[in-house]
C-alpha cells in the first residue's frame, strides 16, 4: 500500500494552488465598472479595486518577507536575513484606514498581479525547502514577540489570501452577482 507523505511543501503548494485558482475565478466575475464599489453600510470598507489590489500581495509578498526578512519597509523596521521582525512598527502603519489603501486600475491588472504573486508564493515554498519550513523560526512584523516555524507563517499567508478571497465572494453577492459555494471554492 502506497502512502503519500504530507509535508509542508506538499501542503502549502496544494493549498496555495487551490486558493489562487478560486481567487482568480472570482476576480474574473468583477467588471472594471465595479472597482469603486464598496458595501453601503458600516465603515472603513475597501473598495472592490482596493480589495483586488490587496489580494495581489496577500500571500507571496508576505512569504518572501518571512523567508528573506525583506518586507519592502523602511530600513530598521524589520530584521534582515529572515530571522524575524525586531523593529517596532506602529500598528497604524500596518493597518491604515481603507481610504489610504492603493487600488488597481483594472480587473486585468489585478489578475496579472495575482498570477505573479502566485508564482512568488510557489517560488518561496521551493526556495525555503522542507527543512527551513519546518525548523526556521520567524516572527511577523505585526507580532514580533511570537516567532513561529516558517511553514506555519507561510500557511497563515495562504489563509490570509483565503480570507480576502471570501471577502471578494461576499462583495460579489452584495453586488447581486449569481455566485454560490462552488464559486467560493473554485469549482
Amino acid at each position: 500500500m502506497s502512502h503519500n507523505t504530507l509535508n509542508w511543501t506538499t501542503l502549502l503548494t496544494a493549498s496555495a494552488n487551490d486558493t489562487y485558482k478560486a481567487t482568480d475565478a472570482l476576480m474574473a466575475l468583477v467588471d472594471d465598472a465595479d472597482l469603486g464599489w464598496k458595501p453601503a453600510s458600516g465603515r472603513n470598507w475597501m473598495t472592490t479595486g482596493q480589495l483586488l489590489m490587496h489580494l495581489t500581495n496577500a500571500c507571496g509578498f508576505c512569504c518572501k518577507g518571512f523567508l528573506t526578512g525583506d518586507w519592502g519597509m523602511p530600513e530598521g523596521a524589520c530584521a534582515e536575513g529572515g530571522d524575524g521582525a525586531k523593529g517596532d512598527i506602529p500598528m497604524e502603519s500596518m493597518l491604515p484606514p481603507a481610504e489610504a489603501l492603493p487600488t488597481v486600475s483594472s480587473v486585468a491588472e489585478a489578475r496579472r498581479l495575482v498570477a505573479l504573486d502566485h508564482e512568488m508564493t510557489l517560488a518561496m515554498i521551493k526556495e525555503a525547502g522542507e527543512a527551513k519550513l519546518d525548523e526556521m523560526m520567524v516572527a511577523a512584523p505585526w507580532d514580533p514577540q511570537h516567532p513561529q516555524p516558517l511553514g506555519r507563517q507561510f500557511l497563515g499567508m495562504v489563509h490570509h489570501l483565503e480570507s480576502h478571497k471570501s471577502q471578494l465572494f461576499y462583495y460579489l453577492k452584495l453586488m447581486g452577482r449569481d455566485v454560490n459555494t462552488m464559486n467560493l471554492w473554485g469549482m
